[in-house]
């Protein structure tokens, strides 16, 4: 069993951070260990009586575990040092614990050294701690009867290692519950050693346990004899101050209301005490064990100080949340004697404030009395922890403000209607604008999508609403229209405006062309025509050179199922009959997009399949052919397979289209060998593969989607693919890649632990789409939402329509229900587009020792058989101590950590 406590190494001795608190209660106030040197009775020398340390003990350095506990109480007092030594890890002794406690409790005023030799006979202790032994048995910390039957034979009562046992027996009474852990004496404690546990600490045991101030350790034992080291009590005692009334001459506990260079304000008691800080002041917060800076000390927060003639030399940050409450109103006015006036409602009432009121407008800048005008929103803010209530700040939530002023853009909402700027003077304002807010740059009018963030502007504001934005500089900025012509050299662009004008525009050296379903797309894929050409929009650098061409729209005309008539292959001219005999000609040029079933078609290669009789599906402007398919197959979905009659319908698009078959054709589905049409059913997605003469069915493929995680990219944008822990591999270079938000990617943007969604054709990949991962833990839930907190510590509510699917312990639910706050799950989309919760495995462990060339860690077995002890790492592993972000490399040998683990590998690792 081990008490609760954070601690990185030595955990099989360590006594619970809670147990602090028990602990605290029952010891009230005291000292470490003895401070006095008792070599007479062949005891080690303890901590020589010398005063509180002014600087670091030489062995406990900036970051050691146990420095915030170690050196409060050392500047409070309560801990003396030994020649600049504390020892940290020295066992501590039956009568340094006593000692301890009875400082700890301040009742070092009722020690009698007269009644020193009032101690039973067995229990022999140094001279110095005779008194307070004395005082622990009058008090009850310490039971005659029980001590009078230790066996002394090795060493001396005093000179004996406080076992956990004798501790937790010492701390229990201490909180005045003697006589309820006696009464649960006769039940067992539940762990493995029970019967190691003597019969008069067992009620002690369970009662420290339904406190639940201590648990088991490895092997869920209690190991009652387990001795407990000096930091580690420094700790406990440390803790357990919060949970005490006792006060100490020189600790003042307060709340902040001055915070200057050199000087920190408390008031304490209802009287303001200040004191002197400097770059060796220590500072801590209330839950964290590593020290904080000076920043972290805010106004109004509740503070504790230990030091002495104004000087602090120990801060820590008690309750960081500022004591206030807030009052709004409207401005009226401002009235004599430092007071304003404002509505609240209906009523009117009057606040004072003084020199340290802070005066800040809607944006977080410090303003003037004199600079808020009647009518404003504002928030009065007063300090609640004195009867005074003195008013801290006054805020303008909302006023009038009018003005001229040169800045640059920080941020445009046009969803809210609010553009931010950051002043001249290097403030950050915020302000809505309307319809009628007029941007302009050189003479020329722009819109609000040309603002860009870090644009220098000149800005006029009347009545708090935007009037004018005057841009200081280009702009980058975008236009839309029809593309007209392409310069010979590939250096100009003509385009239409929407507005009906020709505009020409000078190109960079490589503008970006984005064309939906053209990979890597270039110049020559641009359709050019005074009447039909693309429908584009243009990206402008602030030169006014075109950088990005995207095409929004095309006013080419389908043709789908035509039958060739002839080819002329000098002068490019093709006719063919549309499905009502109607004959059209069409000229083919270097531009065409060509398709017949080719990874690289050419024209030339296209040329042989253009005979008479040939059946195409094809595009137009008028009489340029876009692009040219051989029709070599058909898409669609099954709606008869005529097994008797030996023909296949498909449903493509609006038609349906029986191709008959003379052998049984090839049927390929992924990951199935020797498929037939046995495997196919009416509604799957296939694709028909016709033969040489387009009159047959040659092979059928059926259309599916598969799940897995990216393992690696490999050579030749082959990948390396796992699914159910199942590794795989296939080309990627003939599919459509997108990312997360649905861009094109190439296979190189592939990283290994993504996850995607595969489309195949077969055995084919088609598609690939990258899934995206939510790793987080659940903070809420119900019917139809899950509220997520990532691991960057962002909190979303995620609605959940329709299906959803549940993996948890190996089993895949249906319901939102099956989720429970504190699960760590990732979330993602499946194949049928249904929302996916994988919770993650859960596993508590002492950690042992980090493997960076593996990148792996290494845990405590539970047991010499205990193979379960090397897990590997997530890419992107979260490890943290509370909202602490951590690295794994600052895990310690023995840390209490849990880990959350998914297919076997560690996402997230929580150091207790």
């Amino acid at each position: 069993m081990t008490f609760k406590y954070n601690h990185t190494s030595h955990s099989k001795k360590v006594v619970s951070a809670v147990l602090a608190g028990m602990m605290a209660l029952s010891a009230g106030g005291a000292a470490m260990a003895a401070e006095s040197t008792e070599t007479g009775q062949g005891q080690t020398a303890a901590i020589t009586n010398t005063a509180a340390p002014t600087g670091l003990f030489s062995d406990i350095k900036v970051g050691y575990w146990a420095e915030k506990h170690v050196y409060k109480l050392a500047y409070q007092g309560i801990l003396l040092g030994n020649n600049g030594l504390f020892r940290p890890g020295d066992a501590v002794t039956q009568q340094e614990a006593v000692t301890m406690a009875i400082r700890f409790m301040n009742q070092e005023g009722q020690l009698n050294t007269d009644t020193a030799a009032a101690l039973p006979t067995n229990m022999e202790v140094g001279n110095y701690f005779k008194p307070y032994v004395a005082l622990a048995l009058q008090l009850g910390l310490i039971d005659k009867t029980e001590e009078s039957t230790v066996d002394v034979s090795k060493t001396s009562w005093g000179q004996k290692p406080a076992s956990r046992e004798w501790i937790t027996k010492l701390l229990i009474r201490s909180l005045d519950k003697d006589a309820e852990a006696k009464a649960q004496n006769n039940q067992s404690t539940g762990f493995a050693d029970n019967a190691s546990i003597s019969e008069s600490g067992k009620g002690y045991v369970n009662l420290a346990v339904s406190l639940d101030l201590a648990k088991g350790v490895e092997g869920n034992k209690f190991n009652p004899t387990g001795s407990v080291t000096r930091a580690q009590l420094a700790t406990f005692f440390s803790r357990g101050e919060s949970l005490t009334d006792t006060t100490y001459p020189n600790t003042s506990t307060g709340y902040v209301t001055g915070l200057k260079d050199g000087q920190i304000t408390l008031v304490v008691d209802g009287k303001a005490v200040n004191f002197a800080v400097n770059s060796s002041t220590p500072y801590f917060t209330k839950d964290s064990e590593t020290r904080a800076s000076a920043t972290d000390v805010k106004l109004y927060t509740k503070v504790m100080v230990v030091g002495s003639a104004g000087g602090a030399s120990y801060v820590e940050v008690v309750d960081a949340t500022p004591q206030v409450e807030s009052v709004e109103g409207t401005f009226a006015r401002s009235l004599s004697g430092n007071k304003i006036g404002i509505f609240v409602g209906e009523n009117y009432e009057t606040y004072s404030y003084d020199e340290a009121t802070a005066f800040i407008d809607q944006n977080g800048n410090a303003i003037k009395l004199s600079d808020i005008t009647a009518d404003s929103i504002i928030e009065v803010q007063r300090e609640t922890f004195t009867a005074d209530k003195k008013t801290v700040a006054i805020r303008v939530k909302s006023g009038i403000v009018n003005k001229s002023d040169n800045g640059v853009i920080a941020e445009v909402s046009t969803s809210g209607k609010t553009i931010k700027l950051v002043n001249a003077a290097g403030a950050t304002e915020q302000f809505a604008y309307n319809d009628n807010l007029l941007i302009t740059y050189q003479n020329r009018i722009m819109s609000v999508a040309d603002l860009k963030a870090g644009s220098a502007v000149k800005y006029t504001v009347k009545d708090s609403v935007l009037q004018t934005i005057t841009l200081s500089q280009g702009v980058e900025q975008s236009v839309r229209g029809t593309l007209v012509e392409i310069g010979g050299n590939q250096s100009t662009l003509t385009f239409k405006r929407e507005g009906g004008s020709l505009e020409a525009k000078l190109l960079t050296e490589k503008p970006e062309v984005i064309i939906n379903g053209i990979q890597d797309a270039t110049l020559n894929d641009l359709i050019t025509d005074a009447t039909n050409g693309d429908q584009v929009e243009l990206s402008l650098n602030s030169d006014d050179q075109v950088t990005r061409i995207q095409v929004i729209g095309r006013q080419m005309e389908p043709m789908n199922g035509v039958t060739v008539v002839s080819y002329n292959s000098k002068t490019k001219v093709l006719t063919v009959l549309d499905n009502n005999k109607k004959p059209f000609v069409f000229t083919l040029d270097e531009k065409t997009k060509l398709d017949y079933n080719t990874t690289k078609p050419t024209l030339a290669g296209l040329e042989s399949f253009l005979n008479d009789g040939r059946k195409l599906d094809l595009t137009y402007v008028g009489t340029r052919a876009l692009s040219v398919k051989v029709i070599y197959k058909y898409e669609g979905t099954i709606s008869n397979i005529d097994t008797t009659g030996r023909k296949i319908s498909v449903l493509s698009g609006n038609q349906t289209i029986t191709v008959p078959y003379t052998t049984a054709p090839t049927v390929e589905i992924y990951n199935k060998s020797g498929a037939s049409l046995g495997d196919l059913k009416i509604g799957d997605k296939v694709t028909v593969t016709l033969g040489a003469n387009q009159d047959v069915v040659q092979k059928v493929a059926l259309n599916t989607v598969a799940q897995f995680e990216v393992v690696a990219l490999e050579a030749n944008s082959r990948i390396r693919v796992k699914s159910d822990l199942l590794t795989s591999q296939f080309y990627v270079d003939q599919a459509t890649l997108t990312g997360e938000s649905g861009q094109t990617i190439t296979p190189s943007q592939l990283t290994a632990g993504n996850l995607i969604n595969v489309t195949f054709e077969g055995a084919t990949p088609k598609a690939v789409q990258v899934v995206k991962r939510t790793l987080a833990e659940v903070t809420a839930v119900d019917a139809s939402s899950v509220t997520l907190k990532q691991f960057n510590g962002q909190t979303e509510t995620v609605p959940v329509s329709g299906s959803v699917k549940v993996v948890k312990s190996g089993s895949t639910l249906t319901s939102l229900s099956s989720l429970t706050v504190g699960d760590r799950v990732e979330m993602t989309k499946d194949t049928d587009n249904s929302t996916r919760f994988r919770v993650l495995t859960v596993m508590s462990k002492q950690f042992w020792s980090y493997d960076g060339v593996g990148n792996q860690i290494l845990v405590k077995r539970e047991t010499t058989a205990d193979t379960n002890y090397r897990f590997a790492l997530g890419s992107s592993v979260f490890v943290h101590h509370g909202d602490n972000t951590l690295s794994v490399q600052s895990l310690r040998d023995n840390d209490n950590i849990v880990l959350y683990l998914l297919n076997n590998v560690i996402l997230e690792i929580q150091k207790q």
